[in-house]
This record gives C-alpha cells, sequence and structure tokens, in this order.
C-alpha cells in the first residue's frame, strides 16, 4: 500500500496506489481512494469517486489534509471511478483553498467548491453544429428571396448557428434547412470561441502630471515581480481607470494575466467600453448571469491561459489561472466584496492573500477608501498613490444641506421644496438630475388605518416590502411574496391598508406627478428583468436619453453620466439608524459621496441636495463641507478607542433553530463554554435584530479581540469543546463581520 504523493522508496509491481481526495462538501479533510492502474493522475486534477451512496467529483490533492482518523480497512478503500477531461488545479490555487479554509474555519471543501463553480467543465463537452457555404453549388431550383438573403449573408464563409442566420436574414430556419437539403449549406461543427485578445499597445492615453506619476508607480510595482499592495486614491471623475488599466497593459507586456474585481458586473457596460477602446478588445467577463457553457468555458480559458484579463464579481478570484499577475479590486471599499454565504470571505482581503501566495501585485482602487485601507497606507503596508483631482478639470460638486426640520415636504410628498426647485432649474438647462434613496419598492411598511395591524413576514421579523408596480408585498430577506391584499388580514377592513415611508417606487410616482414631462429611469434591481435590460438603460442615461434618474445603491456604483448636474440624496439619515453596526457611519459616508460624486464629472457644473434631519450629525457634516479627510481621522480615532477593525478582530457567532427557546439554550451553552482569556471578550449571547429569518430564531455572539491574537486558534479550541449539535440547529462563524443584524 503506498501513498501516491509522498516519498517511497521501492516500489513494487503490485503495490497499490493511494490518492488523497478533497470532495467539494462541508468535510475539512481528505479521503484516500485506489488509483486504478489504467488511471493517470496528479495533484490537482479532477476525478468522479464514490462517497455514500453517490458518486461525486473531488480533486486529487497533493498532500492529506485534517486529523488522521483510525486505519482504515485496505478491503474497504474504494477505488477511484475516472479522472474527468478538466484543467487541473494549480498549486497555488490549493494553497488558496488551503488558506481561505483555515482563516475563516470553514471546512476545505467548501472554499474548494467556490473553484468549482463552472459546472460545464466537469461535464462532456457537446459539440455545437452551425451551417456554412458550401464553394461552388449550384443555386438551388427554386430560389425564393428569404433564400436570396441567407445565401447572400452566407458567402463570407462564416460557420453559423442555423437561428443566427436566420435572425440575420430575417427568414425562418425552415428556409436555412431546405438551403441544408439542396446542398447549398452543409452542418459543420461550430469551433469553441476563443477570447479576443487585448493589446496593451493598442491605445495611448494622455495623461495630466499627477496621473503620468500614479500611473509610472502603478508599472514599477508590476515591474517588480513580487507582492505589493497599492491603494489608488483617487476623487470620483479622476480618472483611476485608465490609470490603473496602465498597469493592465504592462502586466500583459510581461506575458501574465490579470482579473479586474468589480462589485456590480451587472452595471459594467461603460466599464467594458473603456477597456476596448484601450485595448482593441473587450476583457472575458466572469459573473452569475453567464450561461452554464460560457461559465465552462472562462474556466477553461483562465486555467489554459487564453483569458488574458477577466473582469468579474467576487467570485472571478477563484478561478485556477495558470499564470496570474495582478489583482485590480475597483471600488474596494464596496460591502458587495463581503459574502456572507457559506464561506464568509473578504473578497478584497483574500485578493491581498491571492497576491500574497502568487508573489505579484494587488491594486486597491477607490474614491472612498476603507478605514482598514486609509490605515494600511499610513503605516507604510500600503503604497499610497493619490489622485487629488478630476481628470476633466472639473471641481467637485457644492453640497448643500436641506433641513428637513425647517424645510419639510408637503404633505404625503417626499421631495422638498429646495430640492424641486433645484430639479426644476435642471430640467430648465437641459440637464439630468439622480435622486437617491437606498430603498426598493414602494413603501418599507404597510399598516392597516382602521386596527393598526402591520404586515409582517411569517417567516422573519422583518415587514412585509409593498411593490406597487407589482401589486405584491415581498419579504426582502426570505423571499417570502404574496399579492398585496384589498382588505386588512387582521380586521378585514376593506381599503384600511396604507403604505408608510418612502422607497423609490414611491418617488418615481411623486416625480411623475410634479414633472410630467421628465423622461424617467427608475433603477432598481426589482424592476430591471436582466444584464442586457440593465445595460440598455445605463446606455439610454449616458446618451441623454433620460431626464430624471431614480436608483437605489446601484447608482453609487462608478457610472459616468456627462450630462449629471442634480443629485438629490432623499433619505440621507437612513444608514445611520443601524445602531450596533460600528461600520455604518463609514459605510453611509462612502455611499453619499460617492452618489454625489456622479454629479458635475463633465461639462455641467455638479450639484448635491442632502435631505436630513441630523445636518449636525459628522458624517452628514462631512458630506457637506467635502471633507472627507476631517470624517476619516475621527473615525479612526473612534475605531482605535474601541478596538474595532482595524485596531481590533471582530467575529460573529450565529445560533439559529426553528425554536426560539432551543436557539437560546444553545447559544447560553455556547457563551459559557468559550475559553477563559484576559484579552478576549466575549459578548452575548443576545437576540439577534433580525432575530428570525426563513422560520429560524436567531441568537448572537460576538467575539473582540486585539489584533495580535491568532482568534481562529482560539475559536478552534472553543468549538472542539462543544457537543455535536443536534436536529436543526446551525452555528455559523464570521470572521470580520459586516453584518450585524
Amino acid at each position: 500500500m503506498q501513498s501516491l504523493f509522498e516519498p517511497l522508496g521501492r516500489e513494487t509491481p503490485t503495490a497499490t496506489r493511494l490518492a488523497p481526495v478533497v470532495l467539494a462538501v462541508a468535510l475539512d479533510q481528505t479521503y484516500d481512494y485506489i488509483v486504478p492502474d489504467d488511471v493517470e493522475i496528479e495533484p490537482g486534477c479532477f476525478v468522479m469517486v464514490p462517497f455514500g451512496p453517490q458518486s461525486r467529483i473531488g480533486v486529487v490533492w497533493d498532500r492529506p489534509v485534517g486529523e488522521p482518523g483510525k486505519p482504515v480497512d485496505p478491503k474497504k478503500l474504494k477505488t477511484i471511478t475516472a479522472r474527468l477531461d478538466a484543467p487541473p488545479l494549480p498549486a497555488l490555487t490549493m494553497r488558496f483553498a488551503e488558506w481561505i479554509a483555515k482563516y475563516t474555519l470553514a471546512p476545505l471543501g467548501m472554499t474548494v467548491r467556490m473553484m468549482m463553480s463552472a459546472r460545464a467543465v466537469f461535464e462532456p463537452q457537446k459539440p455545437r453544429f452551425g451551417v456554412t457555404l458550401v464553394e461552388g453549388a449550384p443555386e438551388p431550383s427554386r430560389m425564393t428571396p428569404a433564400r436570396k438573403r441567407a445565401l447572400e449573408i452566407a458567402a463570407d464563409g462564416a460557420i453559423r448557428a442555423k437561428a443566427a442566420l436566420a435572425l440575420a436574414a430575417e427568414c425562418s430556419t425552415a428556409v436555412v434547412d431546405g438551403l441544408v437539403q439542396s446542398g447549398n449549406l452543409v452542418e459543420v461543427a461550430i469551433p469553441e470561441k476563443r477570447p479576443p485578445q487585448p493589446d496593451p499597445k493598442h491605445q495611448v492615453t494622455e495623461f495630466t502630471p499627477e496621473q503620468a506619476t500614479a500611473v509610472a508607480t502603478l508599472q514599477s510595482a508590476v515591474d517588480g515581480g513580487n507582492f505589493s499592495v497599492s491603494l489608488l486614491d483617487g476623487v470620483t471623475g479622476s480618472g483611476k481607470t485608465e490609470v490603473y488599466f496602465e498597469a493592465v497593459a504592462r502586466t500583459l507586456e510581461r506575458g501574465h494575466q490579470a482579473v479586474i474585481m468589480l462589485p456590480e458586473i451587472a452595471l459594467t457596460d461603460q466599464f467594458m467600453r473603456r477597456f476596448n477602446a484601450r485595448f482593441g478588445a473587450p476583457p472575458v467577463e466572469w459573473h452569475s448571469a453567464l450561461s452554464g457553457p460560457e461559465r465552462g468555458r472562462v474556466w477553461r480559458q483562465a486555467a489554459n491561459g487564453e483569458a488574458r484579463v477577466i473582469v468579474g464579481a467576487r467570485s472571478a478570484l477563484f478561478l485556477p489561472f495558470s499564470d496570474l499577475g495582478l489583482i485590480i479590486v475597483d471600488e474596494e471599499h464596496d460591502p458587495g466584496y463581503k459574502q456572507d454565504d457559506r464561506v464568509h470571505y473578504q473578497a478584497r482581503d483574500m485578493a491581498v492573500v491571492r497576491g500574497s501566495l502568487g508573489g505579484f501585485p494587488v491594486i486597491l482602487a477607490s474614491a472612498t477608501p476603507s478605514i482598514e485601507s486609509h490605515v494600511n497606507a499610513r503605516t507604510g503596508r500600503y503604497r499610497h498613490v493619490v489622485l487629488p483631482g478630476r481628470f476633466s478639470g472639473a471641481s467637485l460638486p457644492d453640497i448643500t444641506a436641506i433641513d428637513l426640520r425647517i424645510t419639510p415636504p408637503e404633505k404625503g410628498k417626499w421631495l422638498a421644496p429646495p430640492l424641486v426647485d433645484a430639479i426644476t432649474r435642471t430640467m430648465e438647462d437641459k440637464q439630468q438630475t439622480l435622486l437617491f434613496l437606498n430603498r426598493r419598492g414602494y413603501a418599507p411598511l404597510t399598516l392597516c388605518r382602521s386596527c393598526g395591524h402591520r404586515i409582517e413576514c411569517p417567516q422573519c421579523t422583518a415587514w412585509l416590502v409593498e411593490h406597487r408596480f407589482r401589486g405584491r408585498l415581498h419579504c426582502h430577506h426570505c423571499g417570502f411574496s404574496i399579492a398585496l391584499p384589498e382588505k386588512c388580514p387582521k380586521c378585514a377592513e376593506p381599503g384600511s391598508l396604507v403604505a408608510c415611508g418612502p422607497g423609490v417606487e414611491r418617488v418615481a410616482e411623486e416625480v411623475a406627478e410634479r414633472f410630467p414631462d421628465a423622461k424617467v429611469a427608475l433603477l432598481s434591481s426589482d424592476l430591471i428583468p436582466g444584464l442586457t435590460e440593465m445595460r440598455e438603460v445605463i446606455r439610454s442615461i449616458e446618451a441623454g436619453g433620460i431626464d430624471i434618474v431614480i436608483g437605489t445603491q446601484m447608482v453609487a456604483k462608478g457610472h459616468h453620466f456627462p450630462n449629471l448636474a442634480t443629485v438629490g440624496i432623499v433619505d440621507g439619515d437612513l444608514g445611520l439608524a443601524q445602531g450596533a453596526d460600528p461600520r455604518a457611519g463609514e459605510r453611509t459616508f462612502q455611499l453619499l459621496h460617492q452618489v454625489t460624486g456622479r454629479a458635475g464629472r463633465a461639462l455641467a457644473e455638479g450639484r448635491g441636495y442632502v435631505q436630513t434631519h441630523m445636518p449636525d450629525h459628522p458624517v452628514m457634516a462631512a458630506i457637506i463641507a467635502s471633507d472627507r479627510e476631517a470624517f476619516i481621522e475621527q473615525e479612526i480615532q473612534s475605531r482605535r478607542r474601541g478596538l474595532l477593525p482595524p485596531y481590533g478582530r471582530l467575529v460573529a457567532l450565529v445560533i439559529a433553530a426553528r425554536e426560539k427557546e432551543t436557539a437560546q439554550l444553545i447559544a447560553r451553552d455556547i457563551a459559557l463554554r468559550a475559553p477563559r482569556s484576559d484579552k478576549i471578550e466575549v459578548l452575548g449571547p443576545a437576540e439577534a435584530p433580525l432575530s428570525v429569518i426563513r422560520g429560524r430564531h436567531r441568537w448572537r455572539l460576538l467575539v473582540k479581540a486585539p489584533r495580535e491574537i491568532d482568534v481562529q486558534a482560539y475559536l478552534r479550541a472553543w468549538m472542539s469543546e462543544l457537543p455535536p449539535l443536534k436536529g436543526d440547529v446551525r452555528v455559523t462563524v464570521d470572521i470580520d463581520p459586516y453584518s450585524f443584524l
């Protein structure tokens, strides 16, 4: 009996080969499998193995992982069924998976699962067939106008799918089938689509002196050929994208791959066009809107090196790059980089880890960098590359506070008179207005004016949100939905239900009443069905075809609207209400700063208006005064005093169960078993602010520790003392939590 990947000394012809295999399940160890004589395997390759009564895909690991169990009877060992025709995981990708598992306390199998996110890679590849012209074939006996159009289009010799040719020729696929039968077209296999290769010398960009300095710094980081982190800190509209494109160009010149991470890939049509203009070819996209076969193709292209630049959401970090040489995290402050499902990780931080493992540079870019990145730049751990002015030469927008205590909106309205006047003037000047409210739907609460009943989600401790355009009430936590009732569910009084508070749909209703001639676009994930439709709306706004844009936080993510002059924040205080969240102030400042930064980026002079009941709040005062540095300094001092990140460590433990008493008792028992420590605090348990989600009652514990403490070791020791969980109880460990609900 021999292990396949350990030094063995002299082998015998009859020796049984064993291979350690990691399965994409919630287990933190490898399992030994017998390697058949006719199967050649290597570390990182994918295999099909029996696991219990099922067959599962696993990865052959290059060393055993996990606590060694009792010796297994060789007769009980199972045999690898087959090696799959998929590129193997590189050794660096395996080390990355191990690092994430160790840091997040997630099972290794779950981190490996993130690296197997393209199911089509592991399935037999089905050839796709199309049609092409048969040179020299005589005309068909019956030449119709539709057949003539199809043959004229096919005359270029290209291979097209039948449906694509029919669409181009404005005919049915039956016409194409007829031409195949007549011998004018022939069916052939469509070659696999190859990504176009970006040219680093395609276009020369003219830079300002400040930008040129930033370009030189980032290019020197690439030329250094070793690990470094650079914080590209530039005001909105300063040309950060064009600057880091030069680092991408230098990476391509050195023969390496690059990945650019964006927080909202569905909104990046503008980004793709800018990339295409600079490099003469689009990057390869990776996001959830891709079809299964497309995801499989991109996964393979990352593994075989054909994909030179990939632009994607946070999961792009886990593609099996063959020669990655640069990671860029754009909008690095964005909370969308935090995953709160299965493996709880912060993609910005994991990007830095991936760069460290691979020995190459990482660039973090933002107009409002996170406090963690600011502190790292101040202490010299990161290079700090600053772009202080806008590329166009335009000034940053003037921000005006609208004190709702002094100038409130009319009764039943949500836009205060000064904001309405500003929109009117902007319309008269033929310029665009953006109204921002980070609340989807029509109203956050529906109640009965007869009995006072509030309509709640039956599965969560949350109010149902009215979506009037769809005529439904939705829960934004579990997805529960019902039709808008005609009468109160409690007292049965007809017509008694009223909407309380505004959502973006209600603001849109008011705008339609006040400005009936305005062309309005409503940007909300609930209302736009897909990626294509979203990009069409963005293009229309960019081209000036929209007068008033109304949107949620998706409008804050790096868009460039040349004719946008006025930005109105409908409820500037909304994010400050989350008192239990230590990042509430930072997140609110970043969001409002990013939104107001959409104004006046090109020819228009920018103006921002913030409706608030608390104009003297430190966050509001900093936004209104455009004094980012004052806010950052105050936030850093507050974090330092409270030993909050980055000066301390936080870990959240969430205990969930169907029965409230069960969750509470288990949470108390877990707290009592916490190891004693003079430096580590265990706070709680306490009922979570959202105490029920999807019918499960939730209790929280918060671990607070100094930065230098190995909190993972503390948690492993703690978790090892817990008895096995019974029934439906679940314990979730979240290192560096971003959600405190």
